[in-house]
């Protein structure tokens, strides 16, 4: 009887620590362990390296690792999937990039950008500009449009990936003028980059991280998609200055699951709130033409819906036979 009592009093106590050791789990302070921010594009690229960046102040803010990886390819939509199976604890985080606001309007996903997720700040963006290798004979945009006319579907363009902004550009700058490119995607900004300088490609669309390669005259920039000229670049036209309007910004920001509890969202926020204002951040951003662009979680999840809804109309404008059948 006496070991039996013995017995109960133990097992009792081991159900009454395991049950300690539960709670204690639940009440432990956010964050506790490393968090994953994934990237949707290739390591070494102009985003890749900025939030590797931002990644980093913001873990000093956090008291804990912020650990970047990356996840490239289907123009730049792939960590929604991670996103999608994440447990909403706060652990697993990733940038939102304009393509993942389009591509559920062209293809079937599994995943929706706006129910699926939980913004937590909008950081900077992105415009684009048109570039050749420094050493090529096309020195406009007309010398573009010029050349695909004489060489009918011979003059090769590479962007970051179907359906991403700088493809329905140039599908909407070539299909108004009844005119054929072979479109070429790659993963990153990186990887493309180096194929225009190498002349693997005889033009590419991409983001302002072109810019040092510009700069060090490895490039030639012949025309950029903001509503104004550049201050980095005074001399090269806006798209609109050539007589085409479109403006066309990429603005992107971090997002965790759905269901991320406000409080995490606070301290996520704040983390990467004051991250993104440190001047190293800053000054990263400017080496690609970009600038701070802060939203809060509430006005981001609003400006997700209006980016969202404003897709489909972008989409159904171009999803015409006459559009889908020059590119690709």
């Amino acid at each position: 009887m006496h070991s039996r009592r013995h017995w109960l009093a133990a097992a009792g106590g081991l159900a009454l620590g395991a049950g300690g050791l539960g709670q204690a789990r639940s009440a432990s302070p956010y964050p506790s362990r490393p968090i994953t921010l994934w990237v949707p594009w290739q390591a070494g690229g102009a985003t890749d390296i900025s939030l590797r960046l931002l990644a980093e102040l913001a873990s000093r803010a956090l008291g804990q690792t912020v650990v970047t990886d990356n996840r490239a390819g289907a123009g730049g939509t792939l960590a929604m999937n991670v996103l999608l199976q994440a447990e909403p604890d706060g652990y697993t985080i990733a940038q939102m990039p304009q393509p993942v606001f389009r591509a559920p309007w062209v293809q079937k996903v599994l995943w929706d950008p706006v129910r699926d997720v939980t913004p937590i700040i909008q950081v900077s963006g992105v415009t684009f500009g048109v570039l050749v290798p420094a050493g090529s004979a096309l020195r406009s945009l007309d010398d573009l449009f010029a050349y695909a006319r004489a060489h009918p579907g011979e003059l090769s363009i590479a962007t970051n990936g179907v359906g991403t902004t700088p493809h329905l550009v140039l599908e909407d700058l070539f299909t108004a003028r009844g005119l054929r490119y072979i479109h070429v995607p790659y993963k990153g900004t990186a990887e493309q980059i180096t194929a225009i300088m190498a002349g693997q490609v005889m033009a590419g669309v991409n983001s302002t991280g072109f810019g040092p390669a510009v700069d060090t005259g490895r490039l030639r920039l012949l025309a950029i998609f903001s509503a104004q000229r550049s201050k980095r670049w005074p001399q090269v036209p806006t798209l609109r200055e050539l007589g085409f309007d479109i403006v066309a910004m990429s603005p992107y920001g971090l997002a965790g699951p759905r269901g991320l509890p406000a409080p995490i969202v606070a301290t996520l926020h704040d983390a990467f709130k004051r991250a993104m204002l440190d001047p190293r951040f800053v000054q990263e951003l400017a080496k690609y033409d970009q600038e701070i662009d802060y939203l809060g979680p509430e006005d981001y999840a609003r400006a997700c819906r209006e980016i969202y809804a404003r897709e489909r109309i972008n989409v159904e404008r171009l999803a015409t036979p006459q559009a889908a059948s020059h590119g690709g």
